[in-house]
């Protein structure tokens, strides 16, 4: 997917690497915990390195398992980053010392030839000294002494990763924290504010240069990192019929129908009341924070159980969330009568999502790696809807019509005007209508100018908003003073 030089950044479990690989990145991706084997799948983001931007591979702890096992995945995840990897990081605790693990692990990395960096991690203070110096007997060169948690020791390791990558770096008379803004601007700018032109008019932006931000979504098992793994076309997710085997959201870029694709697999949602496990109160939390940062979420749903109480609750967080939404029935070659299945599920969602009538479903068998085309069409689609915009002049046609087939109630002896509607934004489409008593007006009315606009602009399967605003009286002048 890119050009860039790739690091992967190694070890056994719990010496800091999550720590490391977001102080790097500049971001909060990866999730981090004294609870050791947290990081199950490996992470890809971005690091500014001297002006450079490299991709950084955040991975699970190497240590020795029984074949088949979830340790043993873990570690085989481990060992193809390692070995697609340009450079490795390899991580100690210098407070811990040198462990036999760490021996081990070492050797596999010397074995596997890569360019190596051995990092020497939490030395803050006296307590990392002997394990620093002990980091020299692993074969590895000198190590590089940094505290991942405080930031310490960072610049010496940028100067090593630039110089074992043949770099140099590109940007002089800047502090690092200026670096990585300047480096990260495109990234950080606000994609959901409106650019206009000279004339006040919305400037349409090219969004295929930027990834389309897809969240996988769904209970426990239902086969979200199977259906990642089939949309990537490799085995890049751990999987396997242990529910919660994945715990932090695993970003993955990727091209389909035409379309760069930002793939966020995450953690298995369960009510709040079965969530016991620290560890699973941190997946889940994350999970969350992925369907707020996405476009569009899949909720991948079990066909031999679809729609039950918790895919309700994660469909309804969706839509509070202004989320575009896409239904994908898994295990769809489990099915037999598969007409009546789907006209099941249609009704399900269409009782349980009436909020945001017209949600596309999809059937597909991520195992069998099928129905994987309609997915991502309807996803890219669904993204178009999400990101529509309606021009002011059909807007207030659409009211006038909307107006003469069902006027405004009265209330009080007196009716209620609407005088006027733009749209002030998408994403999700969102709207402003002037109202003489906007205080006044009955829910259910407003409903029915949400269902008639979404009729009447093809917007199916995404949240609309329409707020109403009081518009002054121009004759009023006390008001105007």
């Amino acid at each position: 997917m890119t050009d860039r030089p790739t690091i992967a950044i190694v070890g056994r479990p719990n010496v800091g690497k999550s720590t490391l690989y977001n102080r790097l990145t500049n971001t909060h991706d990866a999730l981090v915990s004294d609870l050791p084997g947290l990081t199950r799948d490996r992470r890809e983001g971005e690091a500014a390195f001297g002006g450079h931007m490299l991709t950084l591979v955040d991975t699970a702890g190497l240590e020795e398992a029984k074949p088949g096992s979830i340790a043993d995945r873990m570690r085989k995840q481990s060992e193809t980053a390692l070995q697609t990897a340009d450079l490795v990081l390899f991580v100690i605790d210098a407070r811990d010392g040198v462990t036999g693990a760490d021996e081990g692990f070492a050797k596999i990395v010397r074995e596997a030839g890569k360019p190596t960096i051995l990092v020497a991690n939490k030395c803050e203070g006296r307590r990392g000294e002997d394990g620093f110096y002990e980091a020299f007997k692993l074969g590895l060169g000198d190590p590089v002494a940094i505290s991942a948690e405080h930031g310490e020791g960072l610049g010496d390791l940028e100067v090593d990763v630039l110089a074992a990558l043949g770099l140099k770096s590109i940007v002089k008379h800047k502090s690092k924290q200026q670096r990585r803004r300047d480096a990260y601007e495109d990234i950080d700018e606000d994609e959901d504010a409106t650019e206009v032109d000279d004339d006040g008019k919305p400037v349409t932006k090219d969004r295929t240069l930027k990834p389309l931000r897809v969240a996988i979504v769904g209970r426990p098992n239902a086969g979200k990192s199977t259906l990642v793994n089939a949309l990537l076309g490799e085995d890049r997710m751990i999987t396997g019929p242990e529910p919660g085997l994945t715990r932090d959201s695993v970003s993955i870029d990727f091209q389909s129908q035409g379309r760069l694709v930002r793939l966020f697999d995450t953690a298995g949602l369960r009510r709040k009341a079965k969530i016991h496990e620290a560890a699973e109160k941190l997946s889940a939390s994350d999970a969350v924070r992925a369907i707020r940062f996405a476009e569009v979420v899949v909720l991948l749903v079990d066909a031999e159980h679809p729609l039950e109480h918790q895919d309700l609750t994660i469909g309804n967080m969706i839509t509070e969330e202004g989320r575009a939404i896409v239904v994908a029935v898994n295990k769809w070659d489990l099915i037999e009568d598969k007409n009546k299945k789907l006209q099941e599920v249609k009704l399900l969602v269409e009782q349980s999502l009436a909020q945001v009538p017209g949600v596309p479903i999809v059937a597909v068998s991520a195992l069998g790696e099928r129905g994987l085309d309609p997915l991502m069409k309807a996803v890219i689609k669904a993204s178009d809807t999400w990101n529509r915009r309606v021009s002011t002049g059909d807007l207030n046609r659409w009211l006038q019509e909307a107006l003469q087939r069902h006027s405004p109630p009265a209330v009080s002896g007196r009716r209620i005007k609407l005088r006027y509607i733009t749209q002030t934004s998408a994403r999700p489409p969102s709207f402003i209508a002037f109202c003489s008593r906007p205080e006044e007006m009955p829910k259910s009315y407003i409903k029915y100018l949400s269902n008639s606009l979404r009729q009447a602009f093809n917007l199916p399967g995404v949240p609309i908003r329409i707020g109403l605003r009081k518009q002054d009286n121009p004759y009023d002048t006390g008001k105007r003073r």
